[in-house]
């Protein structure tokens, strides 16, 4: 890979940027940043806190003086919160739904933000995904990847998702979730979900993770050669 390069996966909830972004990094040899996994984490840190997770003036100066951290020792990087692995607790409901409250404000988006971009500049070959990490944080991204499905299927993924690590759940709870959670991401006046301008598209509604691989690494790849073949 040439000297900074960003991919960028942004989608909606539930549509396996995670997932993919992790083993897309793996197939490219490069880092993999989650970034929703920091405004979990700034969730979990406004709950520990006592603080309001809609209050982002009060939680913003908090969170700018915690420190957030990926061991990327590990594959997929472990996210610390003031030392302690928070990768666990970070993916119960309770954090699902009210991380979409923390995400909209400005404030904490400015904080994090900051963030992200200076852990790009530490791990300048390195695949994001989130909301707006095409749109915002990484603009001049190598490629930018929109990643949806239809609702339905993206519950149903969830639900099975938990199912694996043994937490059962209703599909019509899941389904209500991330239908609020698409609204709310879409809405918001500050970084909301939308498709990077010049985006590949990929609905993943009827592929499976591997296939969703595959055209993503195909696309980096074109566009590497392209570069190469360009250059002086």
């Amino acid at each position: 890979m040439p000297s900074n390069r960003i991919i960028t996966i942004d989608g909606p909830a539930g549509s396996g940027k995670s997932t993919v972004a992790h083993l897309l990094a793996e197939r490219l040899g490069i880092d993999y940043l989650d970034s929703g996994a920091m405004y979990r984490a700034a969730t979990l840190l406004a709950l520990k806190r006592g603080i309001d997770p809609a209050d982002g003036e009060t939680l913003a100066p908090v969170l700018e003086e915690a420190t957030l951290r990926f061991d990327w020792s590990k594959s997929p990087p472990p996210l610390c919160l003031d030392g302690e692995d928070v990768s666990t607790a970070i993916r119960t409901m309770e954090f699902s739904s009210q991380v979409s409250e923390v995400a909209r404000q400005g404030v904490i988006r400015e904080v994090l933000v900051r963030q992200q971009q200076r852990i790009a500049s530490e791990h300048p070959h390195l695949v994001t995904e989130g909301r707006d990490q095409g749109s915002v944080v990484f603009p001049d991204a190598l490629v930018h990847f929109y990643l949806h499905a239809d609702p339905a299927v993206r519950a149903r993924r969830r639900v099975d998702q938990l199912a694996g690590q043994g937490i059962e759940v209703q599909l019509e709870e899941i389904t209500a979730d991330i239908e609020r959670r698409d609204r709310i991401d879409s809405t918001r006046t500050v970084g909301p979900l939308v498709r990077p301008e010049g985006a590949v598209d990929i609905d993943s509604s009827s592929m499976s993770i591997e296939e969703v691989v595959d055209v993503m690494a195909g696309e980096v790849e074109s566009k590497l050669s392209s570069e190469e073949g360009t250059s002086c």
